[in-house]
């Protein structure tokens, strides 16, 4: 049930490279990329094996900012210190009038390469500024049906010594090793060194590397051109039947060790049981796989090992950051998605095209906010407060006030607001008011008033929302005064719970779930009939994280197969806690998660999830 075929094939032209064609075409060696929400220098660098400096040598100045809807020159290639090049595929930028067909002319490769290649590419998407990978560095073993016909001519060359140099064998290396190395066949170097049809190849021998053979390209154009929709059509993968579910979690579970971690991958595991038990009484078959990878020092190449891993479906894992990189080579390796829980860090998902990153990275779910941020208040009058409480929201308020500035939203910037007593009136008239005049002066009563701290902290909390009831309890002037923040507030809600209803509070998040719905009790009452006990309050609920992501994924392989992938835009469940939307970050990379929600507290004390269309 693998959903994507290895992508293995390429086609290889010796003497004359197809590389040196395509810059003909591009004489500067480079291609333009458009930058989408979210993609830092960083990302965009990662996705196309370049370096950072790579990219701000071309294009001055954007080490300092980069924003959507621009462009990049990205270089074709990038090296290494020792001059050796680091990416040796080849990226094209979709030019306006351009086909599928024509770029398979040009590049001599077929659509049914490119579309292998390029998973995140179809016919409704094909449109000028994307950009494709153009895989040139094996060989061709199967034709596209509607592709150019290719038909090879051999060129002999003219030499005085059949061997172009010797080869001294190592250790463990093998004719299949020594002919990649050199860009030859297994015949043709055993054609060169006719021995080794009868004796095994040793340590220490010497070999002769023939010259490689010249090929000539004939191509035969069809008697029409096929369009974009026919091409697409004939190179997806046949849909497989759905039979049973083989799935995997990869977790360190550290079944011998105690302490917190240990107890919330558990947990996390108990809800992923949940998940696996509600299917099988829908009927879904599902053969489940577990695997403990222990502490983040321990390496996981024992598991990897395992012959029935490569037969999964599906990989859940890994726990550790460590693991990620040798987890997802081996499911890039052998075609399985792998689906990641927990960190948002590493850049595995803009070169595997199987990997699912559920935890947003910061720089997309900051991206996805700002927008919506910025749509649902325009008209209000917008005010950060500075509070000196740490630096962890700096980069946040930056992006946002410059989603501000560039949509033209006028917003403004006041330090912590102090409180000022005063008398007013003489003897027995006389009166003390305590004001705050940073924060009253800062606020417009014609308008709703929407407050931003410019951090997180309980701490910061605990000094600014007595100043703002303050404000809107006693001033003379009435003021429509909310309080805009973050997802950990979640965790405070038994500290500030009232002062949140009071001021009309919002915050963003990727995980919510009330406990008073009908959905969340259930999930409660199943959680602890089946274990025993209650979830941890954590933020989030690592019971709700195992059952929301084992669901969704497997319940969709059932009802999708090989097909998931296309149908993610309309595949809707309603999870308990954890927000679902998946979007390739690139044609060639994986998925991430750009779900948000804002999550409303009114001051009629009701609770609501602010679902937006994505």
């Amino acid at each position: 049930m693998n959903f994507f075929k290895r992508i293995s094939v390429a086609l290889m032209l010796v003497g004359s490279s197809i590389v040196a064609m395509a810059q003909v075409t591009q004489q500067d060696n480079t291609f333009l990329h458009t930058i989408m929400r979210g993609q830092t220098l960083y990302s965009i660098s990662t996705m196309y094996g370049v370096s950072v400096d790579d990219i701000v040598s071309l294009n001055p100045g954007s080490d300092k900012q980069v924003k959507a809807g621009e462009t990049l020159r990205i270089p074709q290639q990038s090296k290494k210190a020792d001059g050796t090049v680091q990416n040796r595929l080849h990226f094209h930028t979709i030019q306006a009038g351009e086909t599928l067909y024509r770029i398979t002319q040009k590049y001599q490769v077929s659509a049914d390469i490119i579309c292998r290649a390029n998973p995140g590419l179809s016919a409704e998407n094909f449109r000028t500024g994307q950009v494709i990978v153009i895989p040139m560095t094996e060989q061709v073993t199967t034709p596209a049906p509607v592709a150019p016909v290719q038909e090879m001519k051999e060129d002999k060359k003219e030499t005085t010594s059949p061997c172009r140099e010797m080869h001294k064998v190592k250790r463990k290396e093998t004719i299949f090793s020594i002919s990649r190395m050199y860009g030859i066949s297994e015949k043709e170097l055993i054609d060169a060194n006719p021995e080794l049809k009868t004796e095994k190849l040793k340590k220490g021998k010497f070999l002769c590397i023939p010259y490689k053979k010249q090929l000539e390209l004939v191509i035969k154009t069809p008697e029409r051109t096929p369009s974009n929709e026919e091409l697409f059509t004939k190179s997806q993968p046949a849909t497989k039947e759905v039979g049973s579910i083989d799935a995997a979690l990869v977790l360190p579970f550290q079944l011998d060790a105690a302490g917190g971690q240990q107890t919330l991958m558990l947990e996390y595991y108990e809800g992923f049981l949940l998940a696996v038990d509600s299917l099988k009484k829908q009927g879904v078959s599902i053969n489940l796989h577990v695997y403990d990878t222990g502490e983040r020092t321990a390496s996981v190449e024992n598991i990897l090992a395992k012959p029935e891993l490569k037969q999964m479906d599906v990989i859940f894992g890994p726990g550790h950051a460590e693991h990620l990189k040798p987890l997802s080579d081996f499911a890039k390796e052998n075609g399985i998605r792998l689906v990641v829980p927990f960190t948002s860090k590493d850049s595995e998902v803009f070169t595997n095209p199987y990997l699912y990153q559920v935890n947003t990275p910061q720089s997309y779910l900051y991206a996805q906010v700002y927008k919506l941020f910025a749509e649902q208040f325009a008209e209000y009058n917008i005010v950060f407060v500075e509070v000196n409480d740490g630096k962890d929201k700096t980069d946040y308020i930056k992006g946002l006030q410059q989603e501000l500035d560039t949509r033209g939203i006028r917003h403004q910037t006041i330090p912590m607001p102090e409180i000022v007593e005063e008398t007013k009136g003489e003897g027995e008239e006389k009166e003390e008011i305590i004001t705050v005049p940073g924060l009253t002066n800062a606020l417009d009563s014609t308008k709703h008033n929407i407050i931003i701290p410019t951090s997180g902290t309980n701490t910061a909390l605990t000094k600014l929302l007595p100043l703002i009831q303050l404000v809107v309890r006693t001033d003379e002037t009435p003021y429509q005064a909310h309080l805009f923040g973050y997802p950990e507030w979640q965790k405070y809600y038994n500290d500030h719970l009232q002062a949140f209803y009071e001021l009309d509070t919002y915050f963003y998040s990727s995980f919510y779930t009330n406990n008073l719905l009908p959905s969340s009790k259930n999930f409660h009452n199943k959680f602890h009939n089946m274990f025993n006990k209650e979830m941890h309050t954590t933020y989030p609920k690592y019971g709700m994280l195992g059952f929301d992501i084992g669901y969704y994924f497997l319940k969709g392989l059932k009802t999708y197969d090989s097909k998931l992938e296309e149908n993610l835009s309309t595949y809707d469940i309603v999870p308990v806690q954890t927000g679902f939307h998946f979007e390739r970050v690139n044609n060639w990379g994986g998925f991430i998660n750009k779900k948000v929600f804002f999550i409303h507290m009114t001051r009629d004390h009701e609770l609501i999830k602010m679902d937006f269309e994505q």
